[in-house]
């Protein structure tokens, strides 16, 4: 075995079917034993048989799945694995046609499995700190691709389709980046305030919209109209090149993202900056994967609705 990595066929021979991929899973969540997710509590919680278990403080039947992810999915645990496996080595994302190929399921299941995924990608509550980069990108394609109707030339008060999103990258440490309503100076500031530390050096172009950035941050910018893409360590390249890798994926996997669940593909995108590396062990990167899965879900309705 790869001391990087493993191979698609060495996963399949570590998992080979539903019950030793639940017991990898079992292991990742409850180190110390079954835990109920409803009271929290383990004392009185009892094995039953098929991977079920049942608390009698407050008579609840549960499995691993209860409460993350995978709660009430009808696709094996293994080929859940291997979808993550699929999904945190493929060099510029899988779409939701491949990996109904890869695990023998439909495309439509294969879609919602991979936004359930992207789910667990959801930023962390813990604010960066250090150096961060700030910058913002517009998803949605050129307005000449578009249909006449959507146009910006044939809008009101010239209003694009495009997504906005807002990207922060902490200096040689974690990224985070999200969709906001526009560019503008509250939505900015406030997204700057409510992921940076207070008193973090923040660097940023020379939009207007970052400058009262000024009163809790130490703002610092480069002046890209002149042509000024790093000065005394001032740069903003670094969330510049994770939009880049945004751009190949949305362009050249997805094709398209609906402003409706843009959230969840830049979510997969940053996840894969900060967890997903190649320096890291495959099984290090499952491992980051389950613990996002852990207390996350997304119902089918919901996501369409």
């Amino acid at each position: 075995m790869s001391r990087s990595t493993i191979s698609a066929f060495e996963l399949s021979r570590l998992f080979p079917n539903e019950p030793a991929a639940m017991a990898y899973i079992e292991r990742r969540f409850w180190p110390n034993g079954a835990i109920c997710p409803k009271c929290k509590g383990k004392e009185r919680v009892i094995k039953r048989k098929d991977g079920f278990y049942s608390c009698n403080a407050c008579v609840l039947k549960f499995t691993v799945r209860t409460g993350t992810v995978f709660e009430r999915s009808h696709i094996p645990l293994h080929k859940w694995l291997v979808a993550m496996y699929l999904l945190v080595t493929a060099r510029k994302r899988i779409s939701s046609v491949q990996l109904s190929k890869q695990i023998g399921i439909r495309q439509a299941s294969a879609w919602f499995l991979l936004h359930r995924l992207r789910e667990a990608c959801g930023p962390k509550l813990s604010m960066l700190c250090g150096i961060v980069e700030v910058d913002e990108v517009f998803f949605g394609g050129k307005e000449h691709n578009k249909h006449m109707k959507q146009r910006v030339l044939y809008r009101k008060a010239g209003k694009s389709f495009k997504t906005a999103v807002i990207g922060m990258r902490e200096r040689g440490g974690r990224s985070r980046a999200f969709t906001v309503k526009g560019v503008t100076t509250t939505s900015l500031v406030t997204a700057v305030r409510q992921n940076v530390l207070r008193g973090a050096e923040v660097h940023s172009d020379e939009y207007i919209g970052y400058r009262p950035l000024m009163q809790t941050h130490v703002h610092k910018t480069v002046n890209h109209s002149k042509e000024e893409f790093s000065r005394n360590g001032v740069t903003t390249n670094s969330v510049e090149s994770m939009f880049a890798v945004m751009r190949r994926g949305l362009h050249g996997v997805y094709h398209h993202a609906s402003q409706k669940h843009m959230g969840r593909y830049v979510n997969e995108f940053a996840w894969r900056l900060d967890e997903g590396s190649v320096e890291r062990h495959t099984l290090d990167r499952l491992d980051s994967f389950l613990d996002g899965a852990a207390g996350q879900r997304i119902t089918y309705r919901t996501l369409i609705a």
